[in-house]
C-alpha cells in the first residue's frame, strides 16, 4: 500500500526532500536557543557583564531569524509537495476508473468513488504534510532536547524516560481502539454521499411523489450513523490531551523540586535549570505532536487502504499485444456464446447463442424484460467478455482488437444515454472531436434533431445542462443518435433509444439510416414491433436464449412468442410485458 501511494509523489520528490531538510535545520536552531539563554543568564546577567548579554543576545537573534526562515521554507515546500501528491492521487484514480470495464466499476459504488477522490485524498494530503513536517520535527526535537538534558543533568533527565514509557503505553491503547472506528466512519461516508447523489439526481421524482420527508429521514439516518461513530472515536481520542498535560505538569513539578535542591547544593546553575525547563517543554510538546501524528495516521490509514483499492484494481478487459487496429466490416458472429455476470455462479444471462449477421443488415431484437437484449449487444463492443464461445466483428474475435478501435467502430445509443454540460455542438463532437459544423448538421438531419435545434435561440450553441435536463427525453435521444452517427461506425446499436420519440419521427430516422448509412450494420432493440418489422431479420430472445431469428413474415408464422407480442400490440395497444 505504501509503495503504491509513494509512486504518486513523482515530480514532487524534490519538495518532499527539501521539506524535512528545512525542518531539521529549523529544529537545530530552536534547540540551540535555550543553551544561549543559559549563557546569557550565567555569563551575562549573573556576572553583571552587559557585553556578554549583548553578545549572546545577538547570537540568539540570528538563531531566531534562521529558525523563522527555515520554518517558512519548510512550510512552503510541504504545501507544494502535499497538494501535488493529492492532485496526482486524484488524477491516478480518475485515470484508473476510465480504464475499468463494467465489471470493475460494479465493484465500486459511484458515491464510494466520489468519497475516495475527495474526503479520502484530503486525509492523505494532510497526513503527508504532517509526516514531512511534524513527523520529522517532533522526533528530532525530542531526541536533541533529551541529549541536551542529559548533558546538563543526567539524573534529572531520567524522569523523562519514565514519562516516555507511560505515554507510549497510553497512546498505543488509544490508537488500537480508535482505528477500527475510523475505518467504519469512512465507509459510512459512502452511504451519506450515495443518499445525496440519489436525491439530487432524482429530485424531480422526489417532488412529484412528495417524498421530501422520506428522503430527509434517509439522509438524517446516514448522517446520524457518521455522528455516532465519530463521537465514539473522538471520545477515545479525547483522553490524549489530558494524559499529555498530566505528564507535562508532572515533569515540571518533579524537575522544579529536584532542580531547586541541586541549585542549593551548588551542582546546577540557575541558567542550566532554566534551559532544562525549555528542553522539557520542547520534549513534551514533541510528544504531543507525535500523538497527533498517530491520531492522524489512524484516520488516514483507512483512507489510504480505500484509495489503494482503486489504484490497484486491474481492468478485466485489456487490449492484447499486437492487437488488430482496423475493423474490416460490420459483420457479426456469435459462436455458441454463453455469458454470466458472476462467473462460476451457474446463472447465465445468455446461453448457447449462435447468431450470424451480415455487414449492412438491419437486425431487430425483441423480447421480454430481462431476457438479455442489452447484455447481448454489450458483448459486441466488448463491454464484457463472454464466459464461453466467441463474438466476432468483421471476421475477427473482439478480444483480438484494440478496444478503442473496436468501440469507435461499434457505436451504441442507449435509452438513457447521457449528455454532458456544454453546448449542443460540444456534445455532438463526442462522436468526432474534429467534426465541422456541416458534419454535425448532417448527422442531426439524419437523426431528425435539426428541426428542434433550429428553433432554439442559440441553435447549435445552446447550452446543455448536466445530464441534458433542459431538453426533453426525445430530444436527448435524437442528439445521442446524431452523436453516434458522427463516428461513422461499422456497427450502430440502438438500445431502445427511440422509445421517447413519436412513431412518425422514428420512421423518419429509419428511412434516413437506410439512405445515409446503407453499409452500416444496424441493430435495433425495441419493445415496439413497429420499430423493427421492416428490418432484414428479427431476433426473438426468451430467457437468454434464441427463440427465433427470421423476417417479420416468417416469425408471424413460426414463432408463438413473436406472434403473441404482435397481437397484443396491434389489437390492444398494450405492452406485451403486461399480463
Amino acid at each position: 500500500m505504501i509503495k503504491t501511494l509513494a509512486g504518486y509523489i513523482r515530480q514532487y520528490k524534490k519538495d518532499s526532500i527539501l521539506t524535512p531538510t528545512f525542518t531539521a535545520l529549523e529544529v537545530l536552531m530552536e534547540v540551540l536557543i535555550p543553551s544561549v539563554t543559559a549563557a546569557i543568564i550565567d555569563k551575562g546577567i549573573s556576572a553583571g557583564d552587559m557585553g556578554q548579554v549583548l553578545y549572546y543576545g545577538g547570537i540568539m537573534l540570528v538563531l531566531a531569524f534562521l529558525s523563522l526562515y527555515f520554518g517558512i521554507e519548510g512550510g512552503r515546500h510541504a504545501a507544494t509537495a502535499s497538494s501535488g501528491f493529492a492532485a496526482n492521487l486524484r488524477d491516478g484514480m480518475y485515470e484508473a476508473v476510465q480504464t475499468f470495464s463494467f465489471s470493475n466499476i460494479d465493484k465500486f459504488s459511484t458515491a464510494g468513488l466520489v468519497t475516495r477522490m475527495t474526503t479520502d485524498v484530503t486525509n492523505i494530503q494532510n497526513s503527508y504534510q504532517m509526516l514531512m513536517r511534524i513527523a520529522v520535527r517532533a522526533p528530532l526535537t525530542l531526541l536533541s532536547s533529551m541529549l541536551m538534558c542529559f548533558m546538563i543533568n543526567f539524573r534529572l533527565s531520567l524522569i523523562f524516560l519514565v514519562a516516555l514509557i507511560f505515554l507510549g503505553v497510553i497512546l498505543m491503547t488509544i490508537i488500537k481502539k480508535a482505528m477500527p472506528l475510523f475505518d467504519q466512519m469512512f465507509r459510512r461516508y459512502d452511504d451519506l454521499n450515495a443518499s445525496i447523489q440519489e436525491n439530487v439526481s432524482g429530485i424531480r421524482v422526489v417532488k412529484a411523489y412528495v417524498r421530501e420527508d422520506h428522503e430527509e429521514q434517509k439522509f438524517t439516518k446516514a448522517a446520524r450513523a457518521i455522528y455516532n461513530i465519530s463521537v465514539k472515536a473522538e471520545s477515545i481520542l479525547a483522553f490524549n490531551n489530558p494524559v499529555m498535560m498530566l505528564v507535562v505538569y508532572g515533569c515540571i513539578i518533579t524537575i522544579s523540586w529536584f532542580g531547586a535542591q541541586f541549585i542549593t547544593a551548588g551542582t546546577m546553575t540557575t541558567g542550566n535549570l532554566t534551559s532544562l525547563f525549555s528542553y522539557v517543554i520542547s520534549m513534551l510538546m514533541s510528544l504531543m505532536m507525535l500523538s497527533m501524528i498517530f491520531v492522524m495516521l489512524s484516520m488516514s490509514f483507512a483512507s489510504a487502504k480505500r484509495i489503494t483499492e482503486v489504484l490497484c484494481e486491474k481492468p478485466d478487459l485489456t487490449s492484447p499485444e499486437n492487437s488488430v487496429t482496423e475493423v474490416p466490416d460490420g459483420s457479426i458472429d456469435f459462436n455458441n456464446v454463453s455469458f454470466s455476470y458472476r462467473k462460476g455462479s451457474g446463472e447465465n444471462a445468455l446461453s448457447n447463442i449462435d447468431l450470424h449477421i451480415k455487414s449492412g443488415e438491419t437486425i431487430g431484437i425483441i423480447g421480454g424484460t430481462g431476457c438479455g437484449k442489452s447484455t447481448l449487444v454489450s458483448l459486441i463492443s466488448r463491454l464484457y467478455d463472454v464466459t464461453s464461445g466467441s463474438v466476432m466483428v468483421g471476421g475477427r474475435d473482439v478480444r483480438e482488437y484494440d478496444t478503442e478501435v473496436l468501440r469507435n467502430q461499434v457505436a451504441v445509443v442507449l435509452q438513457k444515454n447521457v449528455l454532458f454540460s456544454g453546448t449542443i455542438l460540444d456534445n455532438l463532437r463526442w462522436g468526432k472531436e474534429d467534426a465541422t459544423l456541416e458534419e454535425c448538421k448532417r448527422a442531426c438531419d439524419q437523426a431528425c434533431a435539426s428541426e428542434f435545434i433550429e428553433r432554439l435561440p442559440d441553435k447549435y450553441n445552446t447550452w446543455i445542462e448536466q445530464g441534458g435536463t433542459n431538453v426533453s427525453g426525445g430530444q436527448r435521444q435524437r442528439l445521442c443518435i446524431a452523436r453516434a452517427l458522427l463516428k461513422k461506425p461499422k456497427v450502430l446499436i440502438l438500445d431502445d433509444s427511440t422509445s421517447a420519440v413519436d412513431t412518425a419521427t422514428e420512421a423518419s430516422i429509419r428511412r434516413a439510416f437506410a439512405e445515409a448509412i446503407p453499409d452500416t450494420t444496424k441493430i435495433i432493440i425495441s419493445q415496439r414491433i413497429s420499430s423493427m418489422e421492416n428490418a432484414d431479420r428479427i431476433l426473438v430472445l426468451d430467457g437468454g436464449r434464441i427463440s427465433g431469428f427470421d423476417t417479420h413474415e416468417n416469425l408471424m408464422k413460426t414463432n408463438e412468442i413473436y406472434r403473441d407480442i404482435y397481437e397484443v400490440q396491434t389489437q390492444s395497444g398494450g405492452d406485451f410485458d403486461q399480463p
